[in-house]
């Protein structure tokens, strides 16, 4: 039995799915369909809220509609996004995409953001953020190029995955490391933790 309430994750990532599984939550992961535009103007902090928000709700209203939403305690929605210089950093088209990210971070500290919606079966709902600090060691063309031709940077913010091969990267990190993967597990605990 987990000590955590049971969650729909509005989410097909495997990384927040192996996080949940890493803390010993009962979750379903379902796709949402939500609609991932980036709204123009916004800040970075704001962009992860909204979008992780319309996640959780997209999730929250299809489970509801087939009954799947009783059985869970609530439904959490999560967006990631790099930002360097203010500038929000995407999923990449492809590897010349990719690897002109990984050179734009090279050498340089960047944010992590994560955006957190929790909408409880009682109708409450909370959007948060956390925010962690990555600095990337100088890298070469040609460890750029490798990580790049992996794929693995394809379908993450930033084109990397800290987890995998890109750890290497990393020099120095401020906060949390699993907000970087994905979900910021130990304030996620906490909350979960709460009373609604």
């Amino acid at each position: 039995m987990s000590l955590y309430p049971s969650i729909l994750l509005a989410s097909k990532s495997p990384r927040r799915a192996a996080l949940l599984r890493q803390i010993g939550a009962a979750f379903m992961a379902v796709p949402t369909g939500a609609d991932e535009t980036i709204p123009p103007d916004m800040a970075p902090k704001r962009v992860v809220e909204t979008l992780a928000m319309r996640k959780a709700r997209a999730a929250s209203l299809n489970a509801q509609k087939n009954s799947t939403w009783k059985q869970f305690e609530l439904t959490l929605g999560a967006d990631t996004v790099v930002c360097l210089n203010g500038l929000i950093l995407g999923k990449p088209n492809g590897v010349p995409g990719a690897m002109r990210m990984l050179q734009a971070l090279s050498g340089k500290t960047h944010r992590v953001l994560t955006g957190i919606a929790l909408i409880w079966n009682s109708g409450a709902e909370e959007a948060w953020h956390e925010e962690t600090r990555v600095t990337f060691r100088n890298l070469s063309d040609r460890e750029i190029e490798a990580y790049a031709k992996t794929g693995g940077p394809m379908d993450k913010a930033g084109a990397y995955g800290i987890q995998e091969q890109a750890g290497a990267f990393a020099a120095r990190i401020e906060g949390c490391y699993f907000n970087v993967v994905g979900l910021p597990l130990a304030r996620l605990a906490e909350r979960l933790l709460e009373p609604s």
